[in-house]
Formats: C-alpha cells, structure tokens, sequence
C-alpha cells in the first residue's frame, strides 16, 4: 500500500476515498479512526489524522464528537465528481488533443472506444471461461 514519492498522510485520505467510492464506506458509516489507521499502517497517528483532516475539510467525513469520524451524506458522489473531472483532465482533454493532430473527431474516437471496449469485454469473457 505505502507508495514512495507520495506523503502517507495523502496515502491515507486516498485509501479512505477508495473505500468510499467502491461502497465499502457507505454515507453514514463510521470511518477507521485515526488510532486504527496508525496500528495498521504502523505510521505516527498524527500522519494519520492529517490524512483524516484533509477529508474533513474537503467535506468527506465529519465528526460526531465523542463517537468518531463518519462518512459525509453525499460523499461518494462528491468524489466521483472530483474524479470524473480528474479523469477527463488527465486523459480524455490530452486524447481529444492527440486524435486531432491525427485527423480523427469525437465522433471517431467514440467509435474506436467503443470497438476496443467491446473487443476488450470479449477477452475479458473468453479468459473467464477458460
């Protein structure tokens, strides 16, 4: 889990956004505290609580004082927005950038999305059956 280069404090808020995105942390549902994620991780508990605080201000979890961190009604959503607009940033604005100098429109590059999706599905099916 621990990535080199990348401070563990945002390796933390990252872990936690993940879960909350796959649904393993629904709204509602009490985060790890910040002692658990430093027994686990085996780091500093106050790297741990920086990771926990970024969530907080972002607007991800929030405290129940004397209970805990809980996760943000709407969380899941704010994060797959932030995401979403990540993802496009990072790779759908340089592709669109990258089929024009080779001639190709949206139009194009949705076809080959979605001929290489299905193509790649069919791998997919075919070595699951195997």
């Amino acid at each position: 889990m621990i990535e080199e280069g990348k401070p563990l404090f945002v390796q933390i808020a990252e872990q936690i956004e993940d879960s909350i995105v796959d649904g393993s942390l629904a709204d509602h549902t009490q985060a790890p505290s910040t002692n658990e994620l430093a027994a686990f991780y085996r780091i500093n508990p106050a790297t741990a609580a920086k990771g926990v605080a970024m969530l907080v201000d972002k607007g991800v979890l929030h405290k129940r004082r004397g209970i805990g961190m809980f996760v943000a009604e709407g969380a899941r959503e704010l994060l797959l927005q932030e995401r979403r607009g990540a993802f496009a940033e990072r790779y759908v604005a340089p592709l669109l950038a990258e089929a024009r100098k080779i001639g190709l429109g949206p139009e194009d590059l949705a076809a080959l999305v979605r001929e290489h999706g299905a193509t790649t599905d069919r791998d997919h099916t075919e070595r699951s059956r195997a």
